[in-house]
């Protein structure tokens, strides 16, 4: 039952042992895996089973979050919940004048490096600083609400410290060896229409990545599928979104991570040109932000029969692996009374620094209407 999901949550988090709640896009479950110790451990060699979490940096160890307990419940709205409605109204950061030149600035620099051929596009960030209302797990049944399409978590180690999200960009998911990947790029505010009118700059941004991740796993994958390129809504905002799907001829997931992250989608082309600019000119530690997290390596059981009243169908049951991997924007890192929001933009040759601006203030608008008590 969901309310015992939650006070098991809550008694491991004020246990100070790590920890991670979630719910995967369109699904109705939570799934929370509970490590019984307060040890920090790292992924190896991609071949453990585990909830990993990883940096923006891929020099940077991965933590893996062992599953010691494993919980599953469907998640229930509760009366105090009821006035935290997906249709509240958008909220937006108070602007700093320092804070905004310097983006602005920021971005002119690197249309300039653009225009001079340094690199194709760079992915600008910056963090937002916060007073949140209400306790961690309150604001994650704010995210379970407010955002059902989305890749939602919590996920807590007592060394590294407490994050929360609702990120709509998976970044791998493999069956066995079947692999399913997108390219999410381009970004507007949701007006109604499902299908808006996209700009050049948009438009070009978007198959750089998708050009990329297909080139990245072109000597890894068979039987490659691109589907077309189609708008997409993750809360009060649009995206561009490419399905790219095949067969993994070797089931090696470290080299496939270290070809696809980061992507041109949270870095830039090409990716060590834009991750230097990105290093030396940003004012601050991305840590996870941008990083990648989820299931590694899990078990899971599919039934090969779809006659239920076939009383022999247990025989036709089979286990195969499953990892979900999703890139972790939308997302906010909560230290004490405070959070520190993420957010960021794709430049390329024709953006426009002012409006560059823009999309960094409504993408804050998603994590800031969580962490403010307003309906």
């Amino acid at each position: 039952m969901f309310p015992q999901l939650l006070q098991r949550i809550e008694k491991q988090f004020s246990e100070g042992k790590p920890l991670v709640a979630y719910r995967k896009p369109g699904q109705q479950n939570v799934n929370a895996i509970f490590q019984s110790d307060g040890l920090l451990n790292y992924c190896k060699d991609f071949e453990e089973t585990g909830f990993i979490f990883a940096p923006f940096d891929d020099s940077e160890p991965v933590i893996l979050l062992k599953p010691d307990e494993v919980h599953k419940a469907d998640f229930v709205e509760s009366e105090q919940q009821g006035d935290q409605s997906s249709k509240s109204a958008v909220i937006y950061p108070p602007i700093d004048p320092s804070e905004k030149n310097f983006h602005l600035q920021l971005v002119a620099k690197a249309i300039e490096e653009i225009k001079q051929g340094t690199f194709k596009k760079v992915v600008l960030s910056r963090r937002i600083l916060s007073p949140i209302q209400g306790t961690p797990l309150q604001l994650f049944l704010k995210l379970l609400k407010t955002y059902p399409l989305a890749f939602c978590y919590m996920w807590y180690h007592p060394k590294v410290g407490l994050w929360l999200g609702a990120t709509p960009e998976e970044l791998v998911r493999i069956r066995n060896k079947e692999i399913r990947t997108m390219s999410l790029a381009g970004t507007q505010p949701y007006t109604g229409d499902p299908n808006p009118h996209w700009g050049e700059k948009e438009k070009e941004e978007q198959k750089m990545v998708t050009d990329y991740i297909t080139n990245a796993i072109q000597g890894m994958v068979s039987q490659l599928k691109i589907s077309k390129t189609e708008s997409v809504q993750a809360g009060g905002l649009m995206h561009l979104r490419t399905i790219i799907e095949g067969r993994l001829e070797q089931l090696d997931i470290k080299k496939l991570l270290e070809e696809v992250h980061p992507t041109p989608a949270v870095g830039g082309l090409p990716k060590k040109d834009a991750y230097e600019f990105i290093k030396a000119n940003e004012n601050y530690d991305r840590e996870y932000y941008t990083g990648y997290l989820g299931e590694l390596n899990f078990k899971e059981e599919t039934s090969r029969s779809s006659n239920r009243r076939n009383i022999e169908n247990r025989a036709y049951r089979s286990i195969h692996t499953k990892t979900d991997l999703y890139v972790n924007l939308r997302s906010m890192q909560i230290i004490g009374q405070k959070a520190s929001i993420y957010v960021g933009g794709g430049i390329t040759k024709d953006s426009v620094p002012e409006q560059e601006w823009e999309e960094t203030v409504n993408k804050a608008s998603t994590m800031l209407k969580v962490i403010q008590n307003r309906s």
